[in-house]
């Protein structure tokens, strides 16, 4: 048997998966719709409470949603679902800072509560 005879088709099938595995490597990343949905509900859920007490936070994460739709809309997916991600977390954020405002105002009104509560017992 010709050692040539044989060589061919091993190539043959050696660059045919070669091909494949390339195409493969090469397979574009799903488009990102669960996470630009969370990411979007996130910002949307943030918007009302946060507004006041975190707007940088809000800022930064409308931002992010809204550079995530424009890199969807490029088909650059892997960008996009980044984009989403981190506008998920910095809604997270927003509404977090806007929690702690108000968590340290009851605070400061308690405490003022408590002062006044002190003066009067302190007067009788």
């Amino acid at each position: 048997m010709n050692p040539r005879s044989t060589f061919r088709p091993r190539f043959a099938m050696l660059a045919a998966a070669s091909a494949l595995a390339l195409l493969g490597a090469c397979a574009s990343t799903p488009p990102p719709m669960e996470q630009l949905a969370v990411g979007k509900a996130a910002v949307e859920k943030a918007s009302g409470p946060a507004a006041a007490e975190a707007p940088a936070e809000l800022a930064a994460a409308r931002d992010k949603i809204s550079r995530a739709n424009v890199a969807y809309a490029n088909r650059d997916y892997r960008y996009a679902r980044q984009l989403a991600e981190q506008a998920e977390a910095d809604a997270a954020l927003a509404e977090a800072q806007a929690r702690s405002v108000r968590a340290n105002t009851a605070l400061t009104e308690v405490r003022e509560s408590i002062r006044q509560l002190r003066e009067e017992m302190a007067r009788k």
